[in-house]
């Protein structure tokens, strides 16, 4: 499987946790990838599975930052396997998030 297939499939499983976890918070929050790590370990075949388990810390960076007014930072793993429950590439996300507060002359 090309890399960049890879690389759409697992910036969905981080993103939908955001999404997720921005609806859950009630507010308005801006979000968008900073960066991204990617290692492939095996040749992916097959049918391959992205998993990604960072939800608690989005949550947090998100309740950050609706408390604080600025924007947070947070890294999210998503991790592929391939059928057999073989490992085959790894990637991570730095996701930025900040709550977008209504304007005095917004309102």
């Amino acid at each position: 499987m090309y890399f960049a297939v890879q690389a759409m499939a697992a910036e969905l499983s981080t993103g939908a946790l955001v999404m997720n976890h921005i609806r859950k918070s009630g507010h308005k929050v801006s979000m968008l990838v900073a960066n991204n790590k990617c290692n492939f370990s095996k040749k992916a075949t097959g049918r391959i599975r992205f998993a990604c388990n960072d939800g608690a810390l989005i949550q947090k960076a998100i309740e950050n930052a609706i408390a604080s007014g600025e924007g947070q930072t947070c890294w999210m793993t998503s991790v592929g396997t391939n059928e057999n429950g073989e490992q085959v590439s790894e990637l991570q996300f730095e996701w930025t998030v900040k709550a977008k507060f209504p304007t005095e002359t917004n309102r």
